[in-house]
């Protein structure tokens, strides 16, 4: 997908408005996705050591994510998937409100309930195409550099 796309899919699913009931704060369980775009600018600002790489069932794609608390700078790892979202700080995001707040995390809310799924099947799309991958491996040789 190219940056246009980028915007079609932030009009199709428009940010809530905050909240922080428990129910919001359980989506941060998982971390939500970037669109590519997005998790290309979180690299370039520096985040690369807080995300994790996801590799669908099927492994024929990886997305890249905010990680998991103690799964940073690495493949998601089921051990460490109850830890929470690496930037989940006192049930508040340290991205919330900044450009860099993941278009998922930015939609999903308890008014939409249900509708999660659909921005998560169209971010899957996003990132199952060539410039997705040219990204992730882009991350990978960043990460092997930091380390």
């Amino acid at each position: 997908m190219s940056r246009h796309s980028n915007k079609l899919l932030a009009r199709k699913y428009p940010p809530s408005k905050p909240c922080s009931c428990n129910t919001c704060v359980s989506y941060c369980k998982r971390p939500g996705w970037w669109t590519v775009e997005e998790a290309r600018q979180a690299l370039r600002a520096g985040y690369a050591n807080r995300m994790m790489l996801e590799i669908s069932p099927d492994r024929d794609f990886g997305v890249l994510s905010p990680a998991f608390k103690g799964n940073e700078s690495y493949y998601a790892l089921q051990l460490f998937s109850g830890n929470g979202c690496t930037f989940l700080k006192n049930n508040l995001c340290e991205l919330f409100n900044s450009r860099f707040q993941p278009l998922e995390c930015r939609f999903c809310h308890h008014e939409r309930e249900g509708k999660g799924k659909e921005c998560h099947f169209d971010l899957e799309k996003d990132w199952h195409t060539g410039e997705g991958q040219e990204l992730v491996m882009q991350w990978e040789t960043d990460i092997k550099l930091l380390l």
